[in-house]
């Protein structure tokens, strides 16, 4: 198989395997204009095998939303051919309106308007900052 190079862009890489299509569907790369390219089950000496996506458009992706998905992912930036950028991601301390809050009971299921905000704790777990109900962690 072969993939050509992106010229400028960003290429996700150490994707866990099995997630590039949670990601795309996340940073609605479908609403993006030009070339996205995801390979899934790549060989990988570190981590056995992965996903990538490559994008062959500048642009920032939401740090927060890959950092919540897949701490592990590296945000590489490609201009003019040459890998000028790398990013390291952590889980974010604080999310807001990359996830709901599953508690019907919750302020924000009556008040939509209301942006749905979820903080880190040490556990690994993010809770909602209104109603304390616990979301475990995705990457």
């Amino acid at each position: 198989m072969n993939i050509d190079s992106i010229q400028n862009g960003v290429v996700l890489d150490h994707i866990r395997a099995g997630k590039s299509m949670e990601i795309y569907n996340y940073l609605n790369l479908n609403a993006l204009d030009c070339s996205v390219a995801i390979i899934q089950n790549a060989r990988s000496a570190r981590m056995g095998k992965k996903d990538m996506i490559k994008i062959a458009s500048p642009m920032e992706p939401d740090l927060d939303v890959l950092g919540y998905l897949d701490a592990n992912i590296t945000v590489n930036i490609i201009r003019d051919g040459v890998l000028t950028e790398k990013k390291h991601l952590q889980p974010p301390k604080k999310l807001i309106n990359i996830i709901k809050c599953k508690n019907p009971r919750c302020i924000t299921a009556s008040e939509e308007q209301l942006d749905a905000i979820f903080l880190l704790n040490a556990s690994g777990a993010y809770r909602c900052a209104y109603c304390d109900t616990a979301i475990d962690r995705k990457g």
